[in-house]
């Protein structure tokens, strides 16, 4: 074999070795992609079936298990920002929502338990009863899922 022969051989088996590694890479992506996409999925199921809380544009939402008034873990630190509004002179308005799954009069009555919880939540934090609007609650015609729709919103007026 010659020195040339040789040559082309490195270079064949660099374009092999490339190629390989490439397509490792391209797997190893996609795969971590995959994987990501389906991770956020949990962590909303995980909000269909018990309590959770979120901030969202200055709006606390507090959702809810079906059935249950229960307030979610974090739900004083996420009041956190509505709190310092109210010492500053603000009002503060607790809407309650339900789905349309079973009685309405018996979800009505559930929202409004959980507007209650929301509101006894706020006066253990120092904030005063005069400066809450509680609103009716509301039936959610969203396309949204029942959990999306099981919530307590506060917010800043």
């Amino acid at each position: 074999m010659s020195s040339q022969d040789d040559d082309n051989i490195g270079v064949v088996l660099g374009v092999i070795f490339g190629v390989i590694a490439l397509v490792i890479a391209l797997v190893v992506g996609i795969s971590q992609y995959s994987v990501n996409q389906f991770a956020a999925k949990p962590a909303a199921a995980a909000a269909a079936d018990g309590a959770s809380v979120k901030v969202e544009g200055g709006v606390v939402k507090f959702y809810f298990a079906s059935g249950k008034a229960d307030l979610a873990a974090g739900g004083n630190e996420a009041l956190t920002d509505i709190v310092h509004a109210v010492h500053a002179g603000k009002k503060i308005l607790i809407s309650g929502f339900h789905d349309a799954t079973g009685d309405a009069t018996a979800n009505a009555e559930l929202a409004k338990q959980r507007a209650l919880k929301v509101r006894d939540a706020l006066a253990a934090l120092g904030v005063a009863q005069d400066q809450v609007e509680l609103k009716k609650p509301e039936q959610t015609l969203a396309t949204g899922s029942d959990a999306e729709a099981r919530r307590v919103e506060v917010s800043v007026q």
